[in-house]
Formats: C-alpha cells, sequence, structure tokens
C-alpha cells in the first residue's frame, strides 16, 4: 500500500509523467489542484472548431440576427448549466463521471450510457481531427488529407496518454494562446459591421429555426456533461460545489458563445454558409488568414485531448480491464480511420450528429440529476452498495422511459418523429427526454434513504 501511495503521490507534482490512474477513485494523498484550473480547461477546450463551424448552422438555416445571437446564449446557458452541475460532482467522489452514473444505474446498469459516451467521444474527437486536418490542408496545399489527420492524431493522442495533468497544463496555456488569437479575428470580422449589418433574411417560421439552434447549441456544451468530474476529480473533497459550478460554467460558456457567433459571423461575411468553414475563415481574415487557421487546428487539438482522455475512462467504465493509456491509443486509431471514411461528407455528417448526441445524454441527466441534487443521494451510507448492485433499477428503467417518450418529438434527417413533424420541425426531444427521466425516477425511487426500489 505504501508503495502505491508514494507513486502516485509523485504524480500529483508531475506534468510529463503518465498519469497512473483510470476509473479508480482518488485517494486523498493524490488530491491536487485549484479550483480556478476549471475556468482554464473549459475555455481552453470549447475555443474549438467545432464550436466555430457550428456557428454556420444558423446562417444556413436563415435565420436573422436576434434570433440568431438569442439561440446561441440561451442554448449555451441551459448545456453550461449542465456541465457545471456534473463537474461539481467529482471531488466528492474523486471518481470519473461515467463511474459516478453507478450510483444511480448500478454497476452494469451504468454499461448502457458508458457505452453511449464511448460512441459519442470517438465521434466528436472524428468531427475536430477532420476540420483540423483541413486546416492543415489550407495552411499546407500540398499535404493529403490523411497525412494532416495522422499528425493530428498523434499530437492528441500523446496528450490524452499522458493524462490529467499534462491535460490541465496544455489546456491552460490554449485558453491564452487561443484567446488572443481569436481575439484578432473578432477584430477584423467587427472591421466589416457594415455587411454584418447588412444581413437581413426573410425568416419563416423563426421559433421553428431558434428551437433547432438552441438544440445544437445545448447539444454541443452539453455533451461534455458525461465527462465534466474527469477533470474535477482530482480537486480536494472539500472544494466547494459552486465555485467547481461557476468556473466550470463560465469557461465553457464564453468560449462557445464567442466561437459560435465568430462561426456565424464569418458566414455571413463569405457570402455561402455551406462553404468549407476553414477556407471560409482563411478568406474572411486575409492577411490574417495563417494565424486564424493555426488557432482553428489548435483549438481542435485541446478539445480532442479531452476526448480521447474520456473515451478511455468511457472504456474503462464498461469494466475493460486494459491499462488507460492503451484505451487512449486505441480510441485514437479508431477515430483516425473514422476522419478517413468520413471526410468526404463532413458537413451533412457533423449537423446530423450534433443533433442526435443529445437524445441519449439528457434522458442520463435527468435520472442524475434527480439522484444527487434533489434527493441528496450521495449523503447516504448505502450509496456505495448501490454502485455495487448489478442493476440500480429506478435509474435504468426511468433513464430507457424518458428515451422512449422523446421518440416522436425527434426531428433529423435519419428520422422525424410525428410530434415533431406536427410542429413544423420543432425538435423537443432534449427537454421531454429530461423532464421524463427526471420525473419518473422521483416518483420511483421516492425513499430518501436511498435503497433501490
Amino acid at each position: 500500500m505504501s508503495t502505491t501511495i508514494e507513486s502516485t503521490t509523485r504524480y500529483g507534482d508531475k506534468v510529463v509523467a503518465i498519469e497512473p490512474y483510470g476509473v479508480e477513485g482518488i485517494a486523498l494523498a493524490e488530491r491536487h489542484g485549484k479550483v480556478r484550473s476549471q475556468f482554464t480547461l473549459w475555455l481552453g477546450s470549447n475555443l474549438t472548431i467545432a464550436d466555430y463551424a457550428l456557428g454556420f448552422l444558423p446562417i444556413a438555416l436563415g435565420m436573422s440576427w436576434p434570433y440568431v445571437i438569442a439561440s446561441i446564449l440561451v442554448g449555451n446557458l441551459l448545456g453550461g448549466l449542465v456541465l457545471a452541475l456534473s463537474a461539481s460532482m467529482g471531488p466528492g467522489y474523486g471518481r470519473p463521471q461515467l463511474m459516478i452514473t453507478r450510483f444511480s444505474f448500478g454497476r452494469v446498469g451504468a454499461y448502457l450510457p458508458a457505452a453511449f459516451n464511448y460512441v459519442s467521444t470517438i465521434g466528436w474527437f472524428t468531427v475536430n481531427n477532420i476540420l483540423g486536418a483541413f486546416g492543415l490542408q489550407v495552411l499546407f496545399p500540398h499535404l493529403a488529407f490523411w497525412q494532416g489527420a495522422i499528425i493530428l492524431v498523434v499530437i492528441q493522442s500523446l496528450l490524452a496518454i499522458y493524462g490529467h495533468n499534462l491535460i490541465h497544463v496544455y489546456e491552460r496555456i490554449m485558453s491564452v494562446v487561443l484567446g488572443i488569437m481569436f481575439l484578432v479575428v473578432t477584430v477584423i470580422a467587427l472591421s466589416q459591421h457594415q455587411v454584418l449589418a447588412a444581413y437581413h433574411p426573410v425568416v419563416k417560421s423563426p421559433w421553428v429555426l431558434f428551437v433547432i439552434m438552441v438544440a445544437a447549441a445545448f447539444s454541443y456544451i452539453g455533451s461534455w456533461g458525461p465527462y465534466a468530474s474527469d477533470y474535477s476529480r482530482y480537486l480536494a473533497p472539500d472544494t466547494k460545489k459552486r465555485w467547481i459550478g461557476l468556473y466550470s460554467f463560465l469557461g465553457s460558456f464564453i468560449a462557445s458563445v464567442w466561437l459560435e457567433l465568430i462561426g456565424a459571423a464569418v458566414a455571413v461575411l463569405v457570402g455561402n454558409s455551406s462553404a468549407n468553414p476553414i477556407a471560409a475563415l482563411h478568406t474572411v481574415t486575409g492577411a490574417f488568414g495563417a494565424i486564424a487557421v493555426i488557432a482553428i487546428i489548435l483549438g481542435g487539438t485541446a478539445a480532442d485531448a479531452l476526448n480521447l482522455y474520456s473515451n478511455a475512462l468511457s472504456a474503462g467504465a464498461l469494466d475493460i480491464r486494459v491499462p488507460r493509456w492503451t484505451l487512449a491509443l486505441a480510441a485514437g486509431l479508431i477515430g483516425l480511420l473514422l476522419s478517413l471514411l468520413g471526410s468526404g461528407a463532413f458537413e451533412t455528417n457533423y449537423d446530423n450528429f450534433l443533433l442526435l448526441l443529445g437524445y441519449w445524454m439528457t434522458p442520463w441527466m435527468g435520472v442524475l440529476f434527480a439522484d444527487f441534487y434533489v434527493q441528496k443521494a450521495y449523503k447516504h451510507q448505502n450509496t456505495d452498495m448501490r454502485a455495487q448492485k448489478a442493476v440500480h433499477w429506478p435509474g435504468l428503467i426511468s433513464f430507457l422511459i424518458g428515451i422512449v417518450v422523446s421518440v416522436p418529438f425527434m426531428d433529423s434527417s435519419l428520422y422525424e418523429g410525428s410530434i415533431a413533424k406536427a410542429l413544423s420541425g420543432m425538435d423537443l426531444t432534449f427537454y421531454v427526454g429530461f423532464l421524463v427521466a427526471f420525473v419518473v425516477y422521483l416518483l420511483w425511487n421516492r425513499s430518501r434513504s436511498g435503497v433501490a426500489a
């Protein structure tokens, strides 16, 4: 036991050292870090390529500026709140988010959200890697797509393999570097304010489009929720939840709103919302085009470091008994393959992926938030027992009911539910899934002691 504590304690003081922990709880001797690191982590990881590309969506939908701005603010407000509530759980348990999920779903019951998150993180990694490779091709026209994809995968995989400490340092650096770079892009875009002000599309069904964009913005930032505690679990267990939540919210909200508005501005300035987002940015920023594209590429690596790291922890939550660094490497190789297969139809695939992503996520949140923030499950001694059970049925069934009930509300290119069709394409799936799972869980699992029904 003393050998383990000694080796892991040294990790707390090292940046360039492969993290020895996987999904197991972090010992008190190993706790380290400051709560404000949550701000720089979520700021750096959301000054990203995918956030910027998402800003093209409301322009493609033909939304006017008031609706563009309002939908981006509302979507990111809701998503940032989800991230804040999730990150706040980390220090109390010292475990990754999907291991905490076992308290509400049981050990085997939690396999389902862990599997969903494994697929989601691979998807986000692929999205960012494709855009990053496009960016490298803009800077180096003779570079083949596959070459750029491999370069990025190597960098991002190394960050994920070394793990928690290096990722926090990298995001802290990126929050400054990317902040300066995107400030330059913002000034350039605003210098063309006359073109931006002249944008007055004729909008049909504005509230339908508003709901679509809110859902997409929420889906992006909220998708961090299933792995938010992965990056707060090393903090001291007595760290105030409100400060963890506030720093996480501010970092993610500021970055996502900022980048999505930049994306929308670039789409208007280039006059083609279906253009390659990277090439469009290069065109709009002119002499500063190289700086802008470098910022996009670096932003992609900042986000994908988290995607690969948490993907490995999701695999660990599935009880795949392989060292964490091996799982991270495997995820990088899978993401590389998907990048090479999916680059041809990127724009369509990206939009579909964003809208589908939250369909499983919000019922999961409904159960988890009801359990931890309403019924205060973390205060009960039998919570650990519940996590060791094969299935905690109130959690798993409430989650599944939330998904099933929300199906008629789905609206995507792959499936349009009957209610969504009647509402002219208004997608309410995220909200319905959350509320149904939240209410069903509370009604089923009424006992304050947290004993499984």
